[in-house]
């Protein structure tokens, strides 16, 4: 297996520039295989969900899913591993297993809901290497060579892609003291780092999940933050859509997704 100091020294002799190199070597750190989580019910897009996966549901002419792996092959990953749970079998007759975009696609299926991150339970064998972990209905720009250069430098275990998200309040906010009110904002617009439901992560995490139990990222959180271990995040300050959002489900529908191109070229040029 060719290792990145093999890369390094062919880059060296086939791009003498060393900017040029370091886009090169930047491309090769993206090799590494993701995990893309479709076990969910979709609850938030009923009633259409009763009969589409929430992964399935069309953006345009094509399935979420479909964009979400394109986008991934464009940034260089090409083995994929697909959770299941919920209509899984829809999800694994459209995808089949991934040579129509010259990827490979393995599968998994959870008997019982598993939760965000509790599939990655069954996946321990093959998670050997740091790793990606996305839900499927996400659609972004975000850069994925920037996102595992920045995990791989760093000392923490996971890194988190973030957004920065707005929510407007239908209500008037009081603040108050001893039940005195010292201020007051009338329908104010509150501002938050949020995750993006995109993370890179390091074999370790999976000692953190339990085998066969529901198990949620936020339990994964507060079990690290209760022990005080190193979480990291990557502020991404371009295009997110959660599909499973109504208003971005609409909003991704006067997207050309198919006009996108990698996050890598955008980067480089």
């Amino acid at each position: 297996m060719q290792t990145n100091e093999d890369a390094g020294m062919i880059c060296s002799y086939f791009f003498p520039e060393e900017h040029i190199r370091a886009h090169f070597l930047e491309y090769m750190e993206v090799q590494m295989k993701a995990v893309v989580q479709c076990g969910g019910r979709g609850t938030r897009l009923r009633p259409h969900t009763s009969i589409l996966p929430k992964p399935l549901m069309p953006i345009g002419a094509r399935p979420v899913l479909e964009l979400v792996l394109k986008w991934l092959r464009r940034n260089g990953i090409g083995e994929v591993f697909v959770t299941t749970g919920y209509l899984g079998h829809l999800i694994r007759s459209v995808c089949g297993d991934g040579s129509q975009w010259n990827m490979q696609i393995t599968y998994t299926q959870e008997l019982e809901p598993l939760g965000t991150i509790g599939p990655l339970s069954l996946l321990r064998e093959q998670l050997n290497e740091p790793f990606l972990v996305l839900n499927g209905d996400v659609l972004t720009d975000l850069n994925l060579n920037q996102l595992i250069h920045n995990h791989r430098k760093s000392d923490g275990n996971i890194t988190i892609a973030t957004s920065v998200r707005s929510t407007k309040m239908d209500f008037g906010v009081i603040d108050e003291t001893d039940g005195r009110v010292i201020g007051f904002r009338e329908k104010p617009e509150l501002t938050n780092l949020v995750s993006m439901g995109i993370y890179c992560m390091n074999p370790v995490v999976l000692e953190r999940i339990p085998s066969g139990v529901p198990f949620g990222f936020d339990d994964l959180m507060f079990q690290m933050l209760e022990e005080e271990a190193r979480v990291n995040v990557f502020k991404h300050t371009g295009l997110w859509l959660d599909i499973g959002r109504v208003e971005d489900f609409l909003k991704a529908q006067d997207i050309a997704w198919d006009e996108q191109s990698s996050a890598f070229a955008t980067a480089a040029a």
